[in-house]
């Protein structure tokens, strides 16, 4: 099924025309090669200067288009002899949290990912990608087995943020999410984490302490969702856009404040234009990464990586004692 964003429709209606001339163009005796060039182009013009010019709130949207690749895909086209293990060994398995291990062009890895499902029922069944405390608990199990080998670690984040239900409440939901944050800074292994969607709050940090942090160029990464920020604020949850612009939801802003290592470039229109093109980036850029930190000292590395976020938020106050500030 084909989804269209408000700010997307110009470039559809476009791209719907040249798939009409093209089926015309099967016909004999027709050559309309040079009007779907010429339209093709003005396709890829006005991508460039929507893409370039996208509010926060389009941002959003974009991050939750249902057509993005998700944990799943990645997986499927990255990991190769993938083996899912299941359950945290202490109440059940929690189906919106993928754990395993596999290989990435011959290199063994253990693989984390929150999936959010298509399908009405797959998204029933993955809790819309709002993991429950036995996810996080499974997650860090898996981590820990990896940690006991030396096996890096790619984790893949795609989340509103994790489940508030009574019943997560009930069996520790906060304190999964706070064990696993005190626990990656200890896990011996390299960790590579990319925000594939979207980052919400906690529920994305709970398998995003890693040594490099990674967000897709349309996904977003938030100490709160938009409209949850709106109903605090506002009382109000269709405040939602004027609460993401005003959190400055982008990859570049975060990247500003040192709260992510690196921007991957999505293709022109976004990831779930080209699923294929951004798969393939996402692959090269965790290669490169885990070839760089095969290089390193473990102990060192563990070290960077507290270091590296004992550092966020840090602020430096200057006071100026000069006679000119005084009286």
């Amino acid at each position: 099924m084909d989804f269209t964003l408000e700010f997307e429709k110009p470039v559809s209606e476009l791209e719907n025309q040249i798939r009409i001339l093209k089926e015309a163009s099967h016909s004999p005796n027709i050559d309309i090669s040079h009007e779907i060039e010429a339209l093709q182009g003005k396709v890829n013009s006005i991508l460039e200067d929507i893409y370039t010019k996208l509010s926060p709130w389009e941002r959003t949207q974009l991050s939750r288009h249902p057509q993005r690749p998700h944990t799943i895909d990645y997986i499927d086209k990255i990991i190769t002899d993938f083996h899912e293990l299941h359950g945290d060994r202490r109440f059940s398995d929690d189906p919106s949290m993928i754990t395993g291990f596999g290989f990435i062009e011959g290199r063994k890895v253990a693989v984390i990912g929150i999936e959010k499902g298509r399908k009405t029922q797959d998204k029933i069944k993955r809790n819309f990608g709002m993991a429950n405390p036995e996810g996080y608990r499974k997650a860090l199990r898996i981590m820990n087995l990896a940690s006991q080998f030396q096996i890096p670690v790619i984790t893949f984040v795609d989340t509103p943020g994790a489940y508030p239900g009574i019943g997560a409440e009930e069996r520790g939901q906060a304190l999964a999410i706070a064990q696993n944050i005190e626990e990656m800074f200890n896990i011996k292994s390299p960790i590579v984490s990319i925000i594939i969607g979207e980052g919400g709050s906690g529920g994305a940090l709970g398998i995003a302490i890693a040594d490099k942090v990674f967000m897709m160029e349309y996904s977003i990464y938030s100490v709160i969702s938009p409209e949850s920020c709106a109903s605090i604020l506002w009382s109000d949850s269709k405040m939602a856009e004027t609460a993401a612009n005003s959190l400055q939801l982008s990859p570049n802003k975060a990247l500003e404040l040192k709260v992510i290592d690196g921007i991957i470039k999505e293709p022109a229109g976004g990831a779930h234009r080209h699923p294929e093109q951004a798969i393939q980036k996402v692959k090269e850029v965790i290669l490169q990464s885990l070839t760089t930190m095969g290089n390193q000292d473990l102990d060192l590395l563990m070290q960077m990586r507290f270091e590296k976020f004992r550092q966020m938020g840090n602020t430096t106050l200057i006071i100026d004692n000069s006679e000119e500030t005084k009286g």
